[in-house]
């Protein structure tokens, strides 16, 4: 970056907690944001591929999600859903109809033969989006979740079971032969800084490291690594991720996601509510920053962001005195 220039900021990001994270880091003016989403969560449903939190990313910077239940789209009709119910198929994935719309236009695209890529991308732009929208891979990756009655997709786990069963054990199908995109490389070797989102660690954070190429690339970026914890004195603000980390042998704390991040972060940025595990965090090779992270209003969000710029020590090696806020 030249001095006065953009900071390029890369996002690692899943649904809505990379949403708000994506939200103040957007609004901050001289900033350059590529957000890398999780693609784990996709599925098909009634024909069409779906693609959670890529479209909760783009409907959040567009000012078009429903703010109260954080997913899907404002002011929404399910219309599309009360037929299929009445034909006998099953709605327990509830998708909106302007939703609908969305993953059709994905779909076509998928079956024309065109890269999941530039379909994210067309989408982004489409929707007035001006930050880079990135998938990790082009190829079909899936989180599947064991319980204790077998298998589930995550979004039967997450939907249909409303996250109550135990998490025995995590696997993303396909992980292990997909590519990582040119995209998602070329960001992170390019970034001023790279930031870990407050998103689920184990299926929204994990599912884009593991893609072969992103871990070791972002091990070699020259940028700093900042990451915020999803954790808040023991508790989520919305998902399963306390509940998976318990269940799953990891401790449902900030400490427990900093030792699930440590190997690739420079700082972990926490809740004050959280200075008890200091020592711990460093002692794991961890800078720790402690601010209020829990992200209400768009203000919240800018703040944090900002926040961030700072605390990584960005603005000091680029030359930059602040950062401004869009209006």
């Amino acid at each position: 970056m030249s001095l006065g220039g953009a900071i390029k900021v890369v996002l690692i990001a899943g649904g809505v907690g990379g949403a708000k994270m994506a939200e103040g880091l957007y609004n901050l003016k001289n900033v350059e944001l590529s957000i890398i989403g999780n693609i784990a969560d996709d599925e098909a449903f009634h024909g069409l591929w779906v693609s959670p939190d890529i479209d909760t990313l783009t409907y959040t910077l567009a000012g078009e999600i429903d703010r109260q239940q954080g997913w899907g789209v404002a002011d929404e009709g399910h219309r599309a859903l009360e037929t299929l119910s009445k034909l006998g198929k099953d709605t327990w994935m509830s998708l909106g109809d302007r939703d609908f719309g969305l993953h059709i236009y994905r779909t076509n695209r998928r079956h024309n033969g065109d890269r999941p890529t530039d379909i994210a991308a067309d989408i982004a732009k489409s929707f007035g989006l001006t930050c880079n929208l990135i998938l990790p891979t082009d190829d079909t990756v899936q989180t599947k979740v064991r319980t204790a009655s077998g298998w589930l997709s995550f979004q039967e786990y997450f939907v249909k079971e409303h996250c109550a069963p135990d998490v025995l054990k995590l696997h993303y199908d396909g992980i292990e032969q997909s590519t990582p995109t040119e995209e998602a490389l070329s960001a992170i070797a390019g970034a001023d800084l790279i930031v870990v989102a407050p998103s689920n660690p184990l299926v929204s954070i994990l599912p884009i490291m593991m893609v072969p190429g992103i871990l070791e690339a972002i091990k070699a970026a020259k940028a700093p690594k900042i990451g915020v914890s999803p954790i808040i004195n023991g508790g989520v603000v919305k998902g399963p991720a306390d509940k998976m980390l318990a269940s799953m042998g990891h401790d449902a704390t900030a400490l427990g996601v900093a030792r699930i991040y440590a190997e690739f972060l420079d700082c972990f940025v926490l809740d004050h509510l959280d200075k008890t595990h200091a020592s711990a965090i460093n002692a794991l090779g961890l800078s720790t920053h402690f601010d209020t992270i829990l992200m209400k209003t768009l203000e919240d969000k800018k703040r944090l962001a900002a926040e961030l710029l700072a605390v990584s020590g960005v603005l000091d090696t680029l030359g930059a005195e602040s950062v401004e806020q869009r209006a």
